[in-house]
């Protein structure tokens, strides 16, 4: 076999025979581990989807035919065979490859994913495109079976279902393993189908035997029931149910055999009507430790491949490790107290939590919308619900957020994981809108934590708030600041930590570290500076305000639209003071560190101090 790098991906694989392709799959494989190990990234679904993806390309023809992946993050093959293999070492770097679908990458990309639950949505919106416009091509969503727990799906496929339209999904799960009754059963069934005798006879049941005068819609209706009683006798109930939503269901499929996987797409490719086809695969496929633990290797930093160990390891516990074991705490003690996530409970820090305690502890699956107002539903009970969501995946139940919770005014806790900038998953995961639609609900109470120490007091405050409360707080290893301590056991108002000077900064969470160096810095050039830990933005606490400032600096990690400093800035319209505020620009943030974005967007003390003194100057 040729360097990866050599062949004319993806043509080549068009006239490759499956010898060649399996021999093809060792190497992305082998490739895949050693640019991973490197670089960080999703390696275990990745290793999950090597058959299944060669098999797609060479079936269908990129990027005419449209290939679209849910969530995205299991795209690293379709990358490597879209001609992108010669960037791998730049993957989910600042200025590098995007470890997600990107259109302004590759024509190879149709559609921008990082979230789940969006593929089907997109392809139905495709596919009626594609009808309206009388041109000619396939439509393919790859969704995994986590996505499928997503009502936006159900949504797609029931609309669908009810157009005919001819979209093509199929459906990866790896949550189960291959039966080989199951799977011959299968291949009969397809090849039933798909047959022009089991066309013809559909066809003749629904169009000539129905048209028979007086008897035949009768006739026609018994031979339908018929053909239903079969179907619920051989198909497994995946099956029937994706039958009933109006597509051709072909399944189970070996997703680690590429001639089955081909057998299937070309098959499916021959109809004119939705299909959809199940494919079994294994996660972290090929690779010994990501086998043996996917959930590790769903999103990992560089490692070591031979044991599989991280390169880096943090010395202390991790923002979400803190609320998790606090929660914990709490919950031993208060009966009332359960856990909610929404398929990212390891992640999230419950994992413990759901291990001592797996009667109060709730895992939704992806449907984010749901936990908001089933969250809602437990605190209109009586229990006291703490809901722990990535900020960015909170976007999605913003309704809920206003409706099931604000509205009612119920209390729920919000456990914000990753929010601000996230560093190499890019634009679909930072988190910097939060403050900004939070801030905006009535009845909420949104926390921002600047260490670990401050996290665990604003969880207690808020288990003991009767109302909604958003405790935002950043990825990776908890800071445990003890040059800047609360002096309010509960967090409940900002604190001065400095002096009010010439100049004011008012620093939200963890960007207060941020604000004491660049006080350091101001006063190493003359310019006595303040400092205010902002533990709450809403609602807004303006007490330590001080008039005596000529400007007052605000600092946050979220976007500048409609934040913290806007809200200050309006705040203090009447009093005069003039207000310059630091945070993220109106534009997606792309990926990369945070100390590399920070220096680019003019977010380090540095350059925070550097504005200032312009602007005291007259310069800005």
């Amino acid at each position: 076999m040729k360097n990866l790098l050599d062949y004319n991906f993806p043509q080549d694989l068009k006239s490759m025979d499956y010898k060649e392709l399996d021999l093809l799959s060792a190497g992305i494989r082998d490739f895949l581990i050693d640019k991973v190990s490197a670089t960080g990234g999703h390696l275990a679904s990745n290793l999950g989807v090597v058959e299944l993806t060669i098999a797609l390309h060479k079936v269908f023809d990129s990027p005419v035919d449209k290939i679209i992946w849910d969530v995205g993050h299991q795209a690293y093959v379709h990358k490597i065979l879209t001609g992108r293999g010669d960037r791998f070492d730049t993957l989910r770097q600042f200025n590098g490859l995007s470890g997600f679908p990107k259109a302004n990458e590759s024509a190879h990309d149709a559609f921008d994913t990082g979230h789940s639950t969006t593929s089907i949505s997109a392809a139905a919106g495709m596919a009626a495109a594609r009808e309206i416009k009388g041109e000619k091509y396939e439509v393919v969503a790859v969704i995994g079976d986590g996505s499928m727990t997503g009502g936006m799906a159900f949504e797609a496929l029931n609309n669908i279902g009810d157009s005919k339209s001819k979209v093509i999904i199929v459906l990866n799960d790896n949550g189960m393993s291959i039966s080989p009754n199951i799977g011959g059963l299968s291949a009969h069934l397809g090849n039933l189908r798909t047959s022009r005798g089991y066309l013809n006879i559909k066809n003749f049941i629904k169009n000539r035997v129905g048209s028979i005068p007086n008897v035949g819609r009768n006739i026609a209706d018994v031979l339908a029931g018929f053909k239903n009683d079969i179907k619920y006798t051989v198909l497994e109930e995946g099956g029937v149910l994706f039958e009933e939503l109006g597509f051709t269901y072909f399944g189970p499929v070996d997703g680690h055999n590429i001639s089955d996987l081909v057998n299937a797409f070309t098959r499916a490719k021959s109809l004119n009507e939705p299909v959809i086809i199940h494919v079994l695969t294994k996660k972290g496929k090929g690779y010994k430790n990501a086998e043996k633990d996917p959930g590790k290797f769903h999103g990992i930093g560089a490692f070591d491949k031979e044991t599989g160990e991280l390169l880096k390891k943090s010395s202390g516990p991790s923002y979400s490790e803190v609320m998790g074991n606090y929660l914990l705490e709490k919950a031993r003690d208060d009966n009332r107290i359960v856990a909610i996530t929404a398929a990212m409970g390891d992640a999230t820090g419950l994992g413990p939590f759901a291990k001592e305690l797996p009667d109060r502890f709730f895992d939704v699956g992806i449907a984010e919308q749901h936990a908001v107002t089933f969250a809602a539903g437990l605190a209109k009970s009586g229990l006291k619900p703490v809901a722990a969501i990535y900020s960015s995946f909170m976007q999605r139940a913003y309704d809920q957020l206003v409706h099931d919770v604000c509205m009612q005014n119920l209390p729920v806790v919000f456990c914000l994981d990753r929010a601000g900038v996230v560093g190499a998953d890019g634009e679909t995961h930072h988190g910097v809108f939060d403050l900004s639609y939070l801030m905006s609900m009535p009845n909420m109470t949104v926390l921002t934590p600047k260490d670990g120490n401050q996290l665990e007091e604003m969880m207690d405050y808020a288990l003991k708030l009767n109302g909604p409360v958003a405790i935002r707080y950043p990825r990776g290893e908890a800071v445990y600041d003890k040059t800047i301590m609360s002096t309010n056991p509960w967090a409940i108002r900002n604190v001065r930590a400095e002096k009010c000077g010439r100049v004011d900064i008012w620093a939200c969470g963890k960007m207060a570290q941020c604000g004491e160096e660049t006080v350091r810095i101001l006063k190493e050039k003359g310019i006595e500076a303040g400092l205010v830990n902002v533990g709450i933005t809403k609602p807004l606490d303006i007490s330590a305000y001080d008039s005596n400032a000529e400007l007052l600096v605000t600092i946050e990690d979220n976007t500048l639209a409609g934040g913290f400093g806007q809200t200050m800035a309006a705040a203090l319209a009447e009093k005069n003071t003039k207000v310059l505020t630091f945070g993220w620009p109106d534009h997606f943030v792309e990926q990369g560190s945070f100390a590399q974005l920070a220096d680019k967007y003019g977010l380090t003390p540095e350059k925070i101090a550097e504005r200032i003194c312009e602007h005291i100057e007259g310069k800005a």
